[in-house]
């Protein structure tokens, strides 16, 4: 039998119908996760783990048995894999450290890019879809500029604000990170797909949401939560007094993060909610060097973590490329590196007194810049 980490019985689940992030959650905190799933498949979940919707919670459980029992979580990694997503999760290494301690954190993220990326001082910057010339101008400044002194630029890759904070982070320095609100592979409104594939190759694009999953209204909302837990100082370029800038704002404020806002004209109503926060006590956002003091330090004076780690090279690079960001068995990375079991043996001893992988559950995983895994358990 093909040996499978517990983040694939978790994928399968968060692919079954009307499973959001608090099901998940509710489904993750039954146990093993292989377990659940073996439960679910066979119809002996309580129904207590249903959300509160217009269907009743048997009938939710009745579907969600239908469709586990068409649904082989062998197959689901394995299109994980073909396409080249990665999958972290809370506990495990190489998920971000700023939601590890986080009152609401994802049980999952899926990734393309480079999930080391978030281990660079995160900003958050965001704004309205409906952005003004000069909104767009001062997001784009701003996200190129939080780049260049090694911070990551972190927005929900939506049109307006966030797609120009996304563009200026592009042009150099710190990679940028996008959280999307649907599945990786169907990340933001049509004009921005390039935009997504650039973030993604430079940095990180992620989503607690497996591929395939489609935008929907309320997701939005629940998403920014995860913006917000990311970033260090949170930045609201231009904001109506409603929406999901707003709503971005209250989750940062409930995490402690401090909140800076770029003025805007008085009868503006793409200002509105900026120069609301900033009759309340928000932080004049002016331009970098007002981030860079509300990060802790002083104008011009940010810079990347530094990763002191050696890079491999020979068949140590090998097997990091073939590892990628999902946690796999020794047996799979024989198969994908090519190698015999006893050099691949030794190389994974190598990279793991390197501080690049930690072995645990019979799965190899890789770490980030921080070189850390934390137990936590399955899921708290």
């Amino acid at each position: 039998m093909t040996p499978l980490p517990h983040e694939a019985h978790l994928a399968a689940m968060a692919g079954l119908d009307l499973v959001g992030p608090a099901t998940l959650q509710r489904l993750a905190a039954l146990g093993e996760p292989g377990a659940t799933w073996e439960r679910l498949r066979t119809g002996r979940l309580p129904v207590s783990v249903c959300a509160a919707r217009s269907e009743p919670p048997r009938a939710q459980l009745d579907r969600w048995v239908a469709q586990a029992r068409t649904i082989d979580p062998v197959e689901v990694w394995d299109r994980l894999r073909r396409a080249g997503v990665g999958v972290v999760s809370l506990g495990g290494p190489g998920y971000p450290e700023a939601l590890r301690s986080d009152p609401d954190p994802p049980v999952l993220l899926f990734t393309l890019g480079d999930p080391a990326t978030l281990d660079q001082p995160c900003v958050a910057v965001v704004g309205t879809r409906r952005a003004t010339a000069y909104g767009r101008g001062v997001a784009h400044d701003l996200g190129r500029d939080l780049a260049a002194h090694g911070i990551c630029v972190v927005s929900g890759l939506a049109l307006g604000i966030d797609a120009a904070a996304h563009a200026g982070a592009c042009q150099g320095g710190a990679g940028p990170a996008a959280v999307v609100g649907a599945g990786p592979d169907r990340p933001c409104p049509r004009p921005n797909l390039p935009l997504a594939r650039r973030v993604a190759t430079l940095g990180l694009l992620c989503s607690e949401l497996p591929p395939g999953v489609g935008a929907q209204p309320w997701r939005f909302p629940v998403r920014n939560r995860i913006v917000a837990g990311l970033a260090r100082v949170v930045v609201v370029v231009e904001s109506a007094a409603t929406g999901g800038s707003m709503s971005t704002v209250e989750h940062a404020v409930l995490r402690d993060r401090t909140v800076l806002a770029v003025p805007g004209p008085v009868d503006a109503p793409t200002s509105a909610g900026c120069n609301s926060l900033l009759a309340e006590g928000a932080v004049v956002c002016s331009g970098v060097d007002d981030v860079l003091v509300a990060l802790g330090g002083t104008p011009g004076a940010a810079a990347p973590r530094p990763d002191h780690r050696v890079a491999p090279t020979g068949a140590a690079a090998v097997v990091l490329d073939a590892l990628g960001w999902r946690p796999e068995s020794v047996e799979y990375l024989v198969t994908v590196s090519g190698l015999p079991l006893r050099s691949l043996v030794g190389e994974l001893e190598r990279l793991e007194r390197a501080g690049w992988v930690v072995r645990r559950d019979g799965f190899v995983e890789r770490l980030g810049t921080s070189g850390r895994a934390v137990d936590l358990g399955v899921i708290p």
